[in-house]
Parts: C-alpha cells; structure tokens; sequence
C-alpha cells in the first residue's frame, strides 16, 4: 500500500516531469538510449548528489536496494552503472543548465521580498567565480595553468537569498570579465563584483543599465582626482574621490566619472580601495556593501563541501559538466523546498536529514521538525495513566 510520497519524490516536487521532458526534447542525444530516460538519468544524479554517492557502482548498488520504491520515487528505469554511464557521456550537459536555470527563476520568485541587512532599496547581487579543479592526468583536456585542470563556475548570486540566478561553465583559462558580457544587469540594482572582473568597458554596461557597481581598483589604474569629499576618518574612511580615467583605453571604455574610496578596516587591518559609480551612498555603505562580497565566497565553500564536486563519476568533459549542474540543481530544489514547506533550521541541517531519508515515506516538514522535550511534559492523550502502589 502507497503510504504518501518518498523524501527524494516531495523534493522532486519543485520540477514537474512533463517541464523536464519539454526541455529534454530541446536537447537530444545523438544515439538515445530507451534504457535510460533523461528524467531518470537525472533523478539518478539528484539522488547520488543528496546522499553523497561515491561512483556508479555505488549509485546502481543504493538504487537496487530499493526497488520497491524506484516507482513511488519518479524513476521507471533500471538504473545501471553501464546506462548511467554512457548517459553522463552522451546526453548533452545543456539539458541539465536549462534545468538549473529554470530552477533559478523559480527560486527567485519564492525568495522574492527576502530583505537585505543594508537597507539600500534595491538587491545586492555578487558576482564572482570558483574553480572546480580536476585532475590532469584523468582529464587532459581541461588543462589550466601548466600541471593544473580545472573548470570555472561563474556565478551571479543574491546576497540576501543566497540563491544563485545566473551561472555559467567554461574553461579555467577563460577570463573572469566574460561573464559580464552575459548577464542582464537590473536598474536600481547593486553589483559586487572582485577586481578580477575589473573591465572598463564591461563596467560601463553597468552604468548604462542604470545599476551600480562595487569593485576594487587595481594599482596599476592610471586616474586624475576630479574633486575631493570631507570625510570622518575615525569611521576608517581615509578619502573619498570623484576621478576620471587618464589612461587612453580605460577612458575610451568608462568616458564617465568614478568615485574612488579608501577605506581601512580597523578589524583586519587591510587597507582597501573601492571604485563605483554610486555618488550618493555614505563612503561607509558602500564599504559595508562590498563586505557582503563574501557571501558568494560562503556560497562555493558549502556546495564543494555538501554536494558531489569532487569525484568525478565520468572523465568525459560532458559527464563532468553534467555532475557540475546537476549538483546545483540540488542544491535548487532543496532551496525551493525549504521555502515552500516553511521548513525549520538551516539548509544544510535539511539536506544532512535528507541524506539518511531519501527513501523514507514522512513529510519533509515532519523530518525535519525541532522536537525538544528535555525539559517538558509529554502530554500523550492515548496514554494510560499510572496511579501507583
């Protein structure tokens, strides 16, 4: 008898089947294989994401176990390490970006509203990027930096949801700035972007858009002070300049004003100097907005430690990059999950329960419930009561 949904199918929840397959059918494989449906395929690689599988053998060994509940669970194949294999190699990893982005703007819209600590009217979005290093002697063909392999995730994050809405995965050599060319940047939005990422050209696109900017100057920068503001140096603020390029190619590519900020942290006793194109911001906001830069750093920190991006199941350039969305897609769905179920603590206390449930048959909101009973009562009302000698 069918006593409700399994852990794995309520979180699959947030992506219909037929959604899946309208995306499915926009990438075909070459040699499709019945064997192996690209829903299953990917219910599969959710499932070796949230429990942490360490190979084929061991997701097709996990998965045989629990026959009685593949069914119950949206996988209607027989999941091998042969057919997971060729999958991983063969099904385009484009299928499972799309995924990850409709993911993204579903995300978005549940988190809409979450309010940021700077109160700033507008969202703060950080923009930076992580190496998923590899090994050079199982994938030659991502070769970076002489011995070293890697692939580079760009991400566009939202500081305050701590969401990812835009990625993109390319080659470890290919330059940061790229990314900015991709994106579709908001009006009245805030960008923090690292300065290896610090290209006029691309920087002016911002400008025009209407957004703002938070950057750091590089020291090579050529610049002449346009005019100089008053500033309370006991809040570590040392100046606070409007500039104008003086270089002959940064000048083609940012004509405009910049506002240069000097900023010392007494805590970490950097000395940091920040470039934007706000002028009305207080010097000391705009240091305080840069500061929430590290979220993104936080963000690529929990998924390589949480979620398979090491280990590769596959040394295929596809069935790399198809573990690489797939592990965001995860990461996605146990998002949207947590927002639409109301669920209590963290995200990852929720995907750690997960982990050790995927097959039991409880709503998430039960699993994961706090239940403290240390220093209270227990009030059973079907209990029989004990009156004693």
């Amino acid at each position: 008898m069918n006593s409700g949904k399994t852990v794995l199918a309520q979180i699959l929840d947030a992506l219909h089947p037929e959604e899946f397959r309208r995306i499915a059918r926009r990438h075909p494989t070459s040699r499709d294989t019945h064997a192996l449906s690209a829903y299953d395929h990917f219910v599969a690689m959710i499932f070796a994401q949230l429990t942490y599988r360490e190979s084929l053998r061991d997701i097709e060994a996990c998965l045989g176990s629990k026959t009685s509940l593949l069914y119950h669970s949206g996988i209607r194949s027989r999941i091998t390490r042969g057919n997971l294999s060729y999958a991983n190699e063969h099904r385009p990893a484009a299928l499972f970006a799309e995924v990850a982005m409709l993911l993204m703007r579903r995300a978005r819209r549940l988190y809409a509203g979450t309010a940021n600590t700077i109160n700033i009217g507008g969202e703060i979005y950080a923009i930076d990027s992580t190496l998923v290093e590899l090994s050079l002697a199982l994938f030659p063909w991502a070769r970076w930096q002489g011995t070293h392999a890697a692939l580079k995730l760009n991400v566009l994050l939202n500081v305050a949801t701590e969401i990812p809405e835009f990625c993109t995965l390319v080659d470890g050599g290919v330059s940061d700035f790229n990314f900015l060319d991709v994106i579709y940047f908001i009006a009245g939005a805030y960008y923090v972007i690292d300065r290896g990422y610090l290209d006029f050209k691309r920087l002016f696109r911002i400008t025009q858009a209407g957004a703002w900017f938070v950057t750091r100057l590089k020291s090579n920068i050529h610049y002449y002070v346009a005019e100089s503001r008053s500033v309370n140096k006991e809040d570590g603020v040392i100046s606070d300049q409007i500039i104008r390029l003086s270089g002959a190619k940064a000048r083609k590519g940012y004509p405009d004003q910049l506002r240069r900020i000097h900023y010392y942290d007494k805590k970490s006793g950097n000395d940091l100097v920040f470039l934007t194109n706000n002028f009305i911001l207080p010097a000391l906001i705009i240091a305080l907005i840069y500061k929430r830069r590290w979220e993104i750093e936080l963000f690529f920190k929990w998924i390589k430690q949480h979620l398979r991006l090491r280990g590769f199941y596959s040394t295929n350039r596809n069935g790399v990059s198809v573990q690489i969305w797939t592990a965001l897609c995860a990461y996605l769905l146990v998002a949207i999950m947590q927002r639409t179920q109301s669920l209590t603590g963290t995200l990852y206390r929720t995907l750690q329960i997960i982990s050790i449930s995927t097959f039991e048959k409880v709503p998430l909101h039960q699993l994961v419930a706090k239940i403290d009973t240390r220093n209270e009562d227990v009030y059973i009302p079907n209990q029989l009561t004990f009156n004693g000698f």
